[in-house]
């Protein structure tokens, strides 16, 4: 039986779980019928907001923390209903599904505390590895392990957010993930798209935000200098594994990856494009022998509706041609948006490659 104060939480990590859920199945021709199959599970978390906005706290926890997290989460509810209500507005809908990753962030602090809470930052397939559980209730060590910001505040371009697994050790070499986000984001909230997996089976992501308004795609790039600065302070701080160095990104994210991941220096030993377009130039201005060998893992979505899966079929075929080590895995059921349940799997691929 759950504590007291954990049962008092259920309808806070409901209602997130939905809006996860959301931000993985959207599809703009169907966001009709998602809102439908989800419901209003915010009505449930709205009732039992009223007793922290009222003073009565949740024991064991920290009100405020709580409280924030219960905003921002009825904030998105609220504004999917909107953009609902406009006839599916695509702005709207991204824009109140920022506050998913902002909730994420006020709530993290109590995963220490939190038994409920601590679980809830796992992946689904150790939730009830008491041992995986034990050893992420470790507190962060202040400017050490876990949620890190490095000149990120919302607002800013061209800082990065880290995180370091709270059982940190610099006696062994960590497996690293950059994750770049799409346009018009940010990394201070794509971090989150990583975090769990990075703390259930121990890595280190870092989540930069690209230095204009999305990531360098033509012309001057600024992005990728800035990447190396980013990664040098990383890898001064904290002990990397230099053989598992992957760079992955969601649709211009995951574009950048062949934009910055294929030049000659690169110092990244993997990438993983998600959701991404690629121009066959690409390939063929790259340096043969980066490519030849080059671990590279496509994922797509069969109803990807911003990028065709036959383009990601052709950048597979023309990157094989090329001498790459290609893996490509299209979703049938994912449209363009980030699916976090292939995170784990993308760990497992560096680790074996």
């Amino acid at each position: 039986m759950l504590p007291e104060s954990d049962v008092r939480l259920l309808p806070l990590l409901a209602t997130l779980e939905t809006l996860g859920f959301i931000a993985r199945h959207f599809d703009p021709m169907e966001f009709d019928a998602l809102m439908e199959v989800v419901g209003r599970p915010d009505d449930t978390l709205r009732a039992a907001c009223m007793n922290i906005k009222d003073g009565a706290a949740i024991p064991d926890t920290a009100p405020a923390h709580i409280k924030e997290a219960c905003d921002t989460a009825l904030a998105a509810f609220d504004g999917l209903r909107t953009a609902r209500n406009q006839s599916g507005d695509l702005r709207g809908v991204f824009k109140a599904l920022r506050n998913y990753p902002r909730s994420q962030e006020a709530l993290y602090p109590l995963a220490a505390t939190n038994t409920a809470i601590n679980r809830f930052f796992l992946d689904p397939a150790v939730r009830g590895d008491a041992d995986v559980v034990a050893r992420c209730a470790q507190p962060a060590r202040d400017g050490e392990t876990g949620v890190i910001h490095e000149q990120n505040e919302p607002g800013t371009r061209g800082g990065f957010s880290v995180y370091v697994p709270e059982y940190y050790s610099a006696d062994r070499s960590w497996p690293l993930v950059v994750a770049l986000h799409g346009g018009s984001g940010n990394g201070r909230g794509f971090l989150w798209s990583w975090l769990r997996e990075a703390r259930s089976f121990g890595a280190i992501v870092i989540a930069p935000t690209a230095t204009g308004a999305t990531w360098a795609l033509m012309g001057e790039d600024a992005d990728t200098p800035n990447l190396r600065r980013i990664l040098t302070s990383v890898r001064e701080r904290w002990t990397i594994d230099p053989s598992r160095m992957l760079m992955t990104g969601m649709s211009d994210g995951g574009t950048f990856c062949y934009v910055s991941g294929l030049e000659s220096d690169s110092p990244f030993t993997h990438l993983a494009p998600v959701s991404a377009t690629f121009h066959p130039l690409m390939a063929a201005m790259a340096d043969a022998d980066r490519l030849r060998g080059l671990p590279i893992h496509i994922v797509h979505g069969a109803l990807d509706w911003m990028f065709p899966g036959e383009v990601a079929r052709q950048t597979q075929r023309t990157l094989a041609a090329a001498g790459a080590n290609m893996t490509y895995r299209e979703i049938d059921d994912l449209s363009h948006c980030y699916p976090r349940e292939v995170n784990a799997p993308l760990l497992a691929w560096m680790a074996a490659t």
